[in-house]
């Protein structure tokens, strides 16, 4: 039997039932039912079951979702690692080790945790993401990535070294500066009590100082016992990108923290090649104003000025003074000063209450010394303790000193002003920024490098080259998602501005942006991390048809919107790796 459509002249065509058959050795056919009437969906239904098909009462009834995986997320990162190169760079041969660093990379991006954790959403059973599938290590336990990165601590120096190579050559700008993280336990050899930045009372900590080009891309990651002086740090630095890099010319931007007078005289000065840029300390500055070196009406038509000082000889200072600085922080001076002014008259007022009167010049000064320095404006403030009375008043010598520094800060440099001019030197200083914005997504944003569990001194190195690893990608990533984050404003070409020193407050394309939340596209624009969680909606699906003698499954992923399609061509990847 089959379905016959006969053209019928000027009205619609019949749809006829047919039946073929033979007589005397001809081939005729009769009909057995008029068609006509049935919706079209109807007649195409029952061609397919004439044609050998299966019926199903319903759409949703015919097929079933077995198991949805996101992997969205999973192609934008790991078709980045791999058009970057990176995985040439871990091992030049295909290797296991090599597939579950990559993993952890990846994993350390898409969704950072213990290594317990990420075994688990690498296993078959437990997987969280296509990412076990498309690197083929759904066995892989914890005690294997362990071994994984026993093996990635082992290749850091030669991985740095290609990394350098690629982004580093003579006569570079190189960005340093460092940080530190809590550690939890007591055990490992690294950890020690030192200053905290994450405000941790009572934690260990570990330093490592990170290495960038002029443009932020991470290089290379050193780590240090958690009480080394941030200064003491730069040796092995140093040693690091002039000896195992072979970047014998360059110019080395630092923080006043790790570049101070005593590591400029002791180690960078008088190295042929090797020139600097850094800042000075607010004692210094105070100092040179005192001498006069910096007139405080140099600012009064110029926000920047080449200064000299016989203290300084064969260097180049640069005094800046940024106006919406000095309001922020004399605000901010006010704020602090009210604030503890607010807890001082607390103190004044248990010493002159009638009932439970504060007495003892002692137990007033122990109750003040709780206060006094709490928001770090004790210099600030006279005090005056006596046995049965306490007063205090503002040293407005002091504050008004402190406020005519408001503001300025000032470069130091030994960069020829024939290779860097006055602006191009500020910018320099500035652009270690980039180091920092790498700081918030290591500890906070997206890597998360803490806390710290790992109890062998060489898994500590091995888990925050890891994470240097993933921010290498993410970078990239960035680089090349900038028209749908909100970052794009560091990565298009920004307009003139008339100083470096006062930030440029024109209306700009990346802050129509920002105050717009759509790009010129008119795509939402959003924090990278709020965009890997919008390609994770694409999911691969295993389906399974419920048909009458249908056994096979089949994988299909879910369609990308124009948002997420966009992602991937900014990324030039592919969903199907």
């Amino acid at each position: 039997m089959h379905i016959e459509r006969v053209p019928n002249r000027n009205s619609p065509p019949a749809v006829l039932l047919r039946q073929s058959y033979r007589e005397d050795g001809k081939v005729r056919k009769r009909t057995l039912a008029n068609l006509s009437k049935l919706p079209d969906e109807a007649i195409e239904g029952l061609r397919v079951l004439l044609k050998g098909g299966t019926a199903i009462s319903s759409l949703e009834s015919a097929f079933e979702i077995q198991r949805s995986l996101p992997h969205g997320h999973v192609a934008a990162v790991l078709g980045t690692l791999k058009n970057i190169g990176l995985e040439s760079l871990i091992s030049d041969r295909a290797s296991r080790q090599g597939d579950l660093v990559t993993a952890m990379i990846v994993a350390r991006i898409i969704d950072p945790a213990s290594k317990l954790a990420t075994a688990r959403g690498l296993s078959t059973d437990t997987c969280n993401s296509t990412l076990c599938e498309i690197l083929k290590v759904q066995d892989a336990d914890a005690d294997e990535l362990y071994e994984a990165m026993d093996w990635l601590d082992q290749r850091q120096a030669e991985i740095e070294q290609k990394i350098a190579a690629k982004h580093l050559c003579e006569g570079s700008l190189i960005l340093y500066d460092v940080t530190s993280t809590y550690f939890e336990g007591t055990t490992c050899p690294l950890a020690q009590y030192g200053y905290s930045r994450d405000k941790k009372r009572g934690k260990l900590q570990i330093i490592f100082g990170l290495l960038c080009n002029a443009a932020g891309c991470p290089i290379a990651v050193e780590v240090f016992e958690g009480n080394v002086n941030d200064a003491k740090t730069l040796s092995p630095v140093l040693e690091k990108v002039r000896h195992r890099f072979g970047i014998q010319r360059l110019v080395l931007v630092g923080d006043r923290g790790v570049l101070t007078s005593a590591r400029i005289d002791e180690e960078l000065k008088g190295v042929e090649g090797l020139d600097w840029i850094t800042a000075l300390r607010a004692p210094q500055i105070r100092e040179l104003v005192e001498q006069e070196a910096i007139q405080l009406s140099l600012f009064d038509h110029k926000d920047l000025a080449a200064i000299q000082s016989p203290g300084y000889p064969g260097e180049r200072l640069i005094a800046c003074r940024n106006p919406f600085l000095a309001q922020e922080r004399a605000a901010t001076r006010e704020a602090l000063l009210q604030a503890t002014e607010k807890e001082l008259d607390k103190i004044v007022a248990a010493t002159t209450r009638s009932n439970r009167r504060l007495v003892g010049a002692e137990k007033i000064g122990v109750r003040v010394g709780k206060i006094i320095n709490r928001y770090s404006v004790a210099k600030h403030f006279n005090l005056e303790i006596t046995d049965n009375s306490f007063s205090y008043e503002r040293n407005s010598e002091k504050i008004a000193a402190e406020a005519n520094l408001d503001g300025m800060y000032v470069i130091r440099t030994s960069v020829s002003e024939l290779i860097l001019d006055d602006p191009s030197t500020v910018k320099a200083y500035k652009s270690l920024s980039q180091v920092e914005q790498a700081f918030r997504c290591y500890k906070t944003i997206d890597l998360k490098v803490r806390p710290i569990y790992h109890r062998l001194a060489h898994r500590v190195r091995a888990h925050v080259f890891l994470c240097l690893l993933a921010y290498y990608v993410e970078w990239h990533m960035r680089e090349r998602l900038a028209p749908l984050l909100f970052e794009e404003e560091e990565s298009l070409e920004p307009l003139e501005s008339p100083s470096v020193v006062v930030p440029n407050k024109s209306q700009t394309p990346a802050r129509r942006k920002a105050s717009t939340k759509r790009n010129s596209e008119c795509f939402p624009v959003q924090s990278f991390r709020t965009l890997l969680t919008n390609l994770a909606t694409i999911t691969k699906n295993r389906v399974q048809p419920k048909l009458g003698g249908v056994s096979v499954s089949f994988d299909k992923l879910t369609i990308p919107s124009s948002l997420q399609q966009k992602a991937f061509d900014l990324l030039e990847v592919s969903l199907t790796l």
